[in-house]
């Protein structure tokens, strides 16, 4: 695959402070990857310096095969940005402010692009209606299509459901799916929610104190605990004491617990005792309806890092 955002030991320092230590990132195209952290952790700093508007102390960057320090403006031209505040002329619609940034970005014949969009964005029937009256929610996804006018390779987006009722995240989040899935568009999303993360991110990199402490896919993430226990749960069907006694029957589980919902079982595994405690319960007649690695939950990823970068910082 072709890497879009490539940087080495990118970092940046105000005073004795450092924001960002030492980062490195390969972005594929296509790919809708996470930065995952708290506020405060470097994201948005590391936002800024991939689109040319912050200067890197040290390191080395690339956007689409771009040096940001040198070619800012070809940058700006080729990636999207939503910002974690986006903001719009209130009195002019929706409409009229895609048309004010297709102009400023040299556009002709632009109309159908903008119809486009707005229907893109799920905003067609409130193209006309002035952005001010707009909903958070609205406002954010109007930031997308204005970030899209350009036709963006990537599109970085800064918290894009903050503020935003639980509906316009679904909604949200659908687009990002659809942008990268059928648009071909690579997306950059920095977030401190980690469920809405890992519901749409590939990869994800995570933050702890302006360093990236671990990277990858939610699997490979778990995978550094390989060798020690994990906890899986079981939906299981039929009589659910029958259930759970199945699954304590099975010489690789140590322990058994009552899961999140009714039907699920929380077991405590050795690694690679997985595939032995499945292929078991379907050998003993039990109705294996789903499995689930708890210890893959992003949540549980996060809190684990971030729990040895604090012991590493007061140690």
């Amino acid at each position: 695959m072709t890497t879009t955002i490539r940087s080495r030991k990118l970092t940046k320092t105000y005073g004795e402070h450092t924001v960002v230590d030492r980062l490195d990132l390969d972005i594929e195209a296509g790919e809708v990857f996470g930065l995952l952290g708290p506020n405060g952790a470097g994201k948005t700093t590391t936002i800024l310096m991939l689109l040319g508007l912050v200067e890197p102390t040290k390191g080395k960057i690339e956007v689409l095969g771009l040096d940001p320090r040198w070619n800012p403006i070809e940058v700006k031209r080729k990636v999207g940005y939503l910002p974690d505040a986006v903001g719009f002329y209130d009195p002019m619609s929706g409409r009229e402010n895609l048309r004010f940034t297709a102009r400023l970005n040299g556009l002709d014949d632009y109309e159908d692009l903008i119809d486009s969009l707005l229907g893109l964005v799920g905003l067609g029937d409130a193209a006309d209606q002035a952005a001010g009256e707009y909903s958070r929610g609205m406002k954010q996804r109007l930031g997308v299509a204005d970030a899209l006018v350009k036709g963006p390779s990537v599109l970085i987006l800064d918290e894009p459901t903050t503020a935003i009722d639980p509906e316009g995240v679904v909604e949200m989040l659908v687009l990002i799916e659809r942008l990268a899935k059928e648009e071909g568009v690579t997306v950059l999303l920095a977030s401190h929610l980690l469920h809405q993360v890992q519901a749409v991110c590939e990869r994800v990199a995570i933050f702890v104190r302006g360093k990236v402490v671990a990277q990858g896919t939610p699997h490979e993430l778990a995978a550094v605990d390989q060798g020690k226990d994990i906890r899986v749960e079981f939906r299981l069907g039929g009589d659910p004491a029958k259930a759970r006694s199945q699954l304590e029957s099975i010489g690789t589980v140590n322990g058994v617990a009552p899961g999140r919902v009714p039907g699920s079982w929380v077991a405590d595994l050795d690694s690679s005792a997985l595939a032995p405690t499945v292929s078991g319960l379907v050998s003993g007649g039990a109705d294996v309806i789903g499995v689930h690695r708890l210890d893959e939950d992003l949540e549980t990823i996060y809190r684990r890092y971030f729990e040895v970068e604090e012991e590493e910082v007061t140690t």
